[in-house]
């Protein structure tokens, strides 16, 4: 009976500390989609690491240049949704590869994917959650 309760105690404390994050995600190594994410759509920690490695694809930082040297993800350019220069910087971006976005939490991004859509890009996704959720799921994260 104690053995019992014991191994149940083990499993449970395995489950909640494996079930708190999607493990450690990373934009440089682990699994890569199998196929590129639903336009428009807003992808967990790992769905967006896998599918931010697919051929073709840019991850765009979209937060204030200072967000971005205090941390972001590897890899990322940085091009901020809120400057005025938005637009022009975003008309040089080729139209036939796919972007990751992502910001803070979540809003910029849906804010630049709209921008981009007005813009004709149709290969876009976005980090749920932001950054805030990538490191809370173990995301790596560098700096500079």
């Amino acid at each position: 009976m104690i053995r019992t309760g014991v191994a149940a105690a083990l499993l449970a404390a395995a489950l909640m500390v494996g079930g708190c994050a999607d493990g450690n995600v990373s934009a440089t190594s682990g699994p890569t989609a199998a196929s590129a994410p639903v336009a428009g759509s807003s992808l967990s920690p790992s769905d967006f690491a896998a599918a931010a490695k697919l051929p073709s694809t840019a991850l765009l930082d979209v937060r204030t240049p200072a967000e971005f040297s205090a941390g972001h993800i590897a890899g990322a350019v940085n091009v901020d949704v809120q400057s005025a220069t938005f637009a022009k910087t975003v008309a040089t971006l080729s139209k036939a590869k796919s972007y990751a976005l992502y910001c803070h939490s979540g809003n910029r991004s849906k804010a630049a994917m709209t921008a981009m859509q007005q813009s004709g890009f149709t290969h876009l996704f976005d980090l749920a959650g932001g950054i805030s959720a990538w490191q809370s799921a173990g995301g790596e994260v560098v700096t500079g």
